[in-house]
């Protein structure tokens, strides 16, 4: 899929009215434990992993305004495009050789994912003591 068409369907999924928490907490929560922890801090389950150079959930929850809409649009951010392969959507920059381990999910997975982060939200930086 070209990358235009890619970056054209992250603003329609953006700009599309969504429920707050649409998706399903729970299974957002393993998909997050899966895959995303390989890079980031997600919630309890890896407080002392991820890449230095790369924002736990809770940084992005708590001090990033456009949180939702980053989440929402995560696989056609980089450096998601090149590993990340959406069912029905393709991988956005699938003529580069994936940077790490493939991960494919569903739209619904990224619904889930952001239903999860929600939960999140509470337990920020500026909450802890």
């Amino acid at each position: 899929m070209k990358r235009t068409a890619v970056y054209m369907l992250a603003a329609m999924i953006v700009c599309m009215p969504r429920a707050a928490a649409a998706g399903d907490v729970e299974k957002g929560r393993k998909v997050a434990e899966a895959h995303c922890s390989r890079c980031h801090v997600v919630g309890d389950f890896n407080p002392t992993g991820g890449i230095s150079s790369t924002p736990s959930f809770q940084l992005l929850v708590t001090r990033r305004p456009d949180y939702k809409d980053r989440f929402a649009t995560f696989y056609a951010r980089r450096p998601h495009p090149a590993f990340v392969t959406v069912k029905g959507i393709g991988r956005p920059m699938d003529y580069l050789p994936p940077n790490a381990h493939p991960v494919e999910i569903t739209l619904e997975d990224v619904e889930n994912v952001s239903a999860f982060v929600e939960t999140l939200k509470a337990k920020g930086p500026e909450k802890r003591r």
